[in-house]
């Protein structure tokens, strides 16, 4: 039976890149997902600027752009009483964000992942680990709808296939099966501030990323592929309840606030069902153990509000693979899975900490309102902060007290500072 050097239990987008980058190194890498592929999930698409300068760097943002995905390199964000419009900063070599479907993008990525020398299971279910001692050493699982990955019986039931690897990384999701099974602890851990709803339309005038802070409300438009919008709202969760009474009214009701975008969509047409979710979780998990660990949401998930998830999980895998690599090769697989965790959570920890703050969906005070007034008013200020929003500064960069009291003078930090 083989062995392979890494066996990946999710092939979406954290799960898909990290078998790539492994293959290309020269591991002998298998992916398993239960879903076949092309293959919907929720998702609220955005790719930010980071994300979309590894898929350059990794050679995947090409396929994405000649299937039709818009380059989006202007964002306007509107308060209420403040508009920022402008650009966003170049960043490695890219200035623009895409939000392919990710029909789309998780094809594409497990097209490039198999390209490289992955081999991969579609329609496969993972079932439980296999252990020697403390160490997990493989995968169990079973076919679905007739793949041939595994054995059957006499009566031609399909058997549980067992599958061994030096290392086993769990890419499947926020409810993830691998990290339940090796029982891999929380930290940074917060209940679920908003519920969300998304949907997409047809024939709706949109020239770039549109964004709307409003008391209890976030709404983001943006382009994506076939012609289409989609629309993002959040709400606090709290009133999840009422939302579902009437969903698509609720959403109008919201988008109506957006300044003219509710009028907008109303001159074009839905094309889809509105998808809707309470289900938000924010946490860190320990993602790494002994013949374990984890990448993507399965390892680190937050309030999709600042659409940081496809990019973190772009950012991981390849610290992730960069850990494997250098652990298999010399023997200290543990050691450099430490690393990883180390790295990943230096990396993520202010931009979880700004989401959490954002998701609450707080109203505006008086002293926020000056503030974004003086973002507004200068255009470099204004690419700054859409540079904190699409992840290549950190938060820091504009709210750090030197900087505010440049903007708004001693006293306005003070009360901007005053809780």
């Amino acid at each position: 039976m083989t062995t392979y050097d890494v066996i990946v239990v999710g092939a979406r987008v954290a799960g898909s890149a990290t078998a790539l980058l492994l293959a290309r190194r020269g591991l002998t890498v298998l992916v398993v997902d239960r879903q076949r592929f092309p293959s919907d999930t929720l998702s609220t698409h955005q790719i930010q600027l980071p994300g979309v300068a590894r898929l350059r760097r990794w050679g995947v943002l090409d396929p994405l752009v000649d299937a039709g995905t818009p380059a989006v390199s202007r964002v306007r964000f509107d308060t209420g009483d403040a508009v920022l419009d402008g650009s966003f900063p170049a960043y490695d070599g890219v200035d623009a964000v895409y939000g392919p479907r990710r029909t789309l993008l998780d094809a594409v990525l497990l097209d490039a992942a198999r390209a490289a020398g992955a081999e991969v299971w579609e329609g496969f279910a993972v079932t439980g680990l296999i252990r020697d001692g403390d160490a997990v050493v493989g995968v169990r699982g079973t076919a679905r709808g007739g793949a041939d990955t595994s054995a059957r019986d006499v009566r031609g039931r399909v058997m549980e296939t067992t599958v061994r690897a030096r290392l086993v990384v769990g890419a499947d999701g926020k409810h993830s099966l691998v990290a339940r099974e090796v029982a891999a602890a929380a930290y940074h851990e917060e209940p679920a501030s908003t519920a969300a709803c998304y949907t997409y339309w047809s024939g709706v005038d949109l020239a770039g990323g549109e964004l709307y802070a409003r008391d209890g409300r976030a709404v983001g438009a943006w382009p994506t592929n076939d012609g289409l919008i989609m629309t993002y709202v959040a709400w606090p969760i709290a009133e999840f309840d009422e939302l579902r009474d009437d969903v698509e009214g609720n959403l109008l009701k919201t988008l109506d606030d957006a300044g003219d975008l509710g009028d907008r969509v109303r001159n074009g047409s839905r094309a889809e069902r509105i998808r809707c979710s309470n289900d938000l979780p924010n946490r860190f998990r320990r993602p790494h153990g002994h013949g374990w660990a984890l990448v993507g949401d399965a390892g680190l998930v937050l309030d999709p509000i600042t659409g940081q998830g496809i990019g973190d999980a772009f950012r991981d895998a390849e610290l992730l693979a960069d850990a494997v690599v250098a652990g298999l090769s010399g023997g200290r697989l543990d050691r450099a899975l430490a690393g990883y965790r180390r790295r990943r959570d230096r990396a993520a920890l202010p931009m979880y900490r700004f989401t959490r703050q954002l998701a609450r969906l707080a109203p505006m005070r008086p002293a926020e309102r000056e503030l974004f007034a003086a973002l507004a008013a200068d255009p470099g200020e204004t690419e700054r902060f859409f540079g904190v929003l699409t992840g290549v500064y950190a938060p820091t960069a504009v709210f750090n007290p030197p900087h505010l009291i440049r903007l708004l003078g001693l006293r306005g930090f003070l009360r901007l500072a005053r809780p």
